[in-house]
């Protein structure tokens, strides 16, 4: 049938047609697939994409490969409605990093044509996509992240359902009668746009506001999330699609900042506290009269590993407004700022400047010691780290500049096999560390915005929400299709589970790092699929390869790696490369694109994740004559940038059975190893090939080679 029929196009172009021999390939992929072959010199202009869409179109024919240039550049002139395209890289990992017209590199050529039909043969079309049956979206929160996401959402053209705890909308910016300012000059204060955002919410026919509400339970996926919450006493459910967690934060507990003299004297206090005296009135008096000096301690418990290891970012900012208020209310009063140094980023440094021109605002760099009563005044006693000496300030008021903490993020109360928490930071700020998409959580379906992400200003939450809010309501469209979220974006493909073979081990379950999977009672998964970020960790973690994805699969993997033609001649190295797609595989493009040599023994498989790599990926290697194996993945740990979260992490822990393996086959460990790549390694990675091709050469061929 013409829906069977598989079409490689071969393109001649950058430089490809004089590095190798196209007929050549055409032949083998001919005579070995019964591929139907098409040379052409731009596949990829105007008359290249004219002619695969005629064809496609007269021929009928389904699955498509290109051979030219890497799968990660021109998709939008290669992506066919109901058809299979795979793309087979001729140019950065082959005809633009090795010696032209040689015969390893043709070898290197012809193998990857080969890996790409047998991928192309194998692979199917994705079922249809499962019912969802919401698209609404919750925001959980009503200050001005919850506001701004709400409103973002609903103009988007989504309805809303806004869901605050407290019984008024606002959050902590209701007891604030001025921001630092975000527009120009940026000198004054400001008054926050809250009032005109809760006016615009409560307006809009799309958001209905739940007040005075907590949430009990959440479960489901995204596109079905069932939602148990409270409200007036009585329990009720609502259904939703996406959720964005926009809980905010809490100032820091002074109490535990005794030796600075909160709940010793009633004049020191808080900066949130001063904030509620300026909104309703004015800042206190001290014992009936003005103060004359008032001094500021800055990172009151922050950037302590006692208290707070991190900064709040906004302190600096809210004590130099404060500041400013203050000396307005009491012209005659001295206001002394005491801190490890004053970080006012981007625009927020003409403020400083602005503070700086008051005559009767002092600066001092300095580490607080301690603050305590001094007859009816405050002695605050700090060391002056710039002239290394013991200072000494005397104050009627002092106000402690403490940091930011995030509210609970098991505020939704998740009904997860992994715990009811949206994982958090070692901060405890909802984990996301995506930079491309920062609003993303390890929940799918589930956006983090404003404070619970990292400590921001006003301005910085209002922006952080509208993208959170715009994403929501992109995924919503997505999960109606079936469409992956972020990082395999419009991946239409799931995983299935051959589950007559399942032994319930549940380490499918435990590993996924995104809670994709729950189990029943024996232990058997059961997969919630708009949870899936399409990873394949469960794939590489199934001892019984009983996981597998229509175009992603242990058979799809181990028949590439079987396509590899390995040479009898001892003296020929073959090396299998098992790159992660989203750091080691473009690096290795970088490499091509500079033009950078390095062995052509390599052969590379783009890997969804380094922990969907099986241990019979290298069994199979192995015992086919391949001399060894590297698999390239994402640094892990604290800084990880691994996408999938711990997928490389997970392929390190797995190099214990990858040892095992080896030793059952009486092989050298060191033929396999695992390296942590970032996308700028690109000047890294060929020396780090060769090294290893020379390490293996060291150790001479693999005993099964010939076999």
């Amino acid at each position: 049938m013409a829906a069977n029929k598989v079409r490689l196009y071969i393109c001649t172009g950058c430089g490809i047609g004089e590095a190798l021999d196209a007929a050549a390939l055409g032949a083998i992929a001919a005579q070995e697939y019964g591929a139907q072959v098409v040379t052409h010199p731009h596949l990829c202009g105007p008359e290249g994409g004219t002619l695969i869409r005629e064809e496609r179109e007269r021929e009928g024919c389904q699955r498509l490969a290109i051979a030219a240039c890497s799968g990660r550049v021109n998709a939008e002139v290669f992506t066919l409605d109901q058809t299979l395209v795979e793309r087979i890289n001729l140019r950065e990992q082959v005809a633009w990093c090795h010696e032209p017209a040689t015969e390893e590199t043709q070898a290197l050529a012809t193998d990857q044509v080969r890996m790409g039909l047998v991928k192309l043969q194998k692979s199917d079309f994705p079922e249809p996509a499962p019912a969802v049956s919401q698209e609404r979206v919750l925001v959980v929160g009503g200050g001005i992240a919850g506001l701004t996401a709400a409103l973002e959402v609903a103009n988007a053209g989504r309805e809303v359902t806004l869901l605050e705890r407290e019984p008024v909308l606002g959050g902590w910016l209701a007891n604030f009668a001025y921001i630092s300012p975000s527009t120009p000059p940026y000198r004054e204060p400001q008054v926050p746009p809250l009032a005109e955002k809760v006016r615009a919410v409560q307006a809009h026919p799309r958001v209905q506001v739940l007040l005075g509400a907590e949430i009990e339970k959440a479960a489901g996926e995204p596109g079905a999330f069932a939602v148990t919450y409270k409200q007036n006493g009585n329990s009720a459910e609502l259904g939703a699609a996406a959720i964005v967690l926009a809980t905010g934060w809490e100032p820091y507990d002074a109490t535990k900042l005794g030796h600075l003299g909160y709940g010793v004297s009633p004049n020191v206090i808080t900066g949130v506290e001063l904030e509620a005296e300026l909104k309703n009135g004015g800042a206190r008096l001290v014992n009936g009269r003005a103060p004359e000096s008032v001094v500021f301690v800055q990172c009151a418990g922050s950037r302590d590993e006692n208290h707070l290891p991190y900064c709040s970012s906004v302190c600096c900012q809210a004590s130099l407004k404060q500041a400013l208020l203050l000396r307005q209310q009491f012209p005659q009063a001295n206001v002394f700022i005491l801190h490890k140094d004053i970080r006012t980023p981007g625009q927020y440094e003409e403020f400083y400047k602005r503070v700086q021109e008051d005559p009767q605002i002092f600066f001092l760099r300095g580490e607080v010691a301690s603050v305590a009563p001094d007859g009816g005044n405050l002695l605050v006693s700090a060391t002056d780290t710039q002239l290394g000496r013991s200072v000494a300030v005397q104050a009627d008021l002092v106000v402690l500049a403490t940091g930011i903490v995030p509210r609970a993020a098991a505020t939704l109360n998740l009904d997860y096999r992994q715990g009811p928490d949206v994982p958090s930071q070692h901060y405890c700020f909802a984990d996301s560390n995506f930079i491309c998409w920062p609003y993303e959580t390890q929940r799918t379906g589930i956006f983090a915005a404003g404070c619970v992400r990292e400590p921001q200003s006003v301005a910085g939450c209002i922006e952080d929400a509208a993208g959170a809010g715009l994403r929501a309501a992109q995924a919503v469209t997505l999960i109606k299709e079936g469409a992956a979220l972020h990082p395999r974006v419009g991946d239409l493909y799931y995983p299935t589970f051959f589950l007559q073979r399942c032994t319930q081990c549940k380490r499918c379950t435990e590993e996924c790092p995104f809670g994709a999977l729950d189990e029943d009672a024996k232990g058997t998964p059961q997969l919630n699929a708009n949870r899936c970020r399409r990873c394949g960790v469960c794939m590489g973690a199934c001892p019984e390869r009983l996981v597998s994805f229509k175009n992603y699969s242990i058979d799809i993997i181990t028949s590439m790696i079987k396509a590899i033609e390995v040479p009898e001649d001892e003296d020929i190295q073959r090396i299998l490369v098992l790159a992660c797609e989203n750091d080691a595989y473009p690096a290795l493009d970088l490499a091509g694109a500079r033009h950078s040599k390095y062995s052509a023994a390599v052969r590379t498989i783009s890997l969804r994740c380094l922990g969907s790599t099986n241990v019979v990926f290298i069994a199979d290697a192995v015992s086919r004559g391949i001399d060894g194996v590297l698999l390239l993945g994402c640094k892990y740990g604290d800084d990880y940038q691994c996408h999938f979260i711990k997928g490389s992490e997970l392929a390190s822990k797995r190099m214990d059975n990858v040892r095992e393996t080896l030793g059952r086959l009486r092989v050298e460990p060191e033929r396999v190893r695992l390296e942590q790549v970032t996308m700028d390694d690109w000047d890294r990675l060929p020396r780090l090939l060769d090294d290893f091709a020379a390490e293996l050469a060291d150790l001479g061929p693999n005993p099964y080679k010939g076999f």
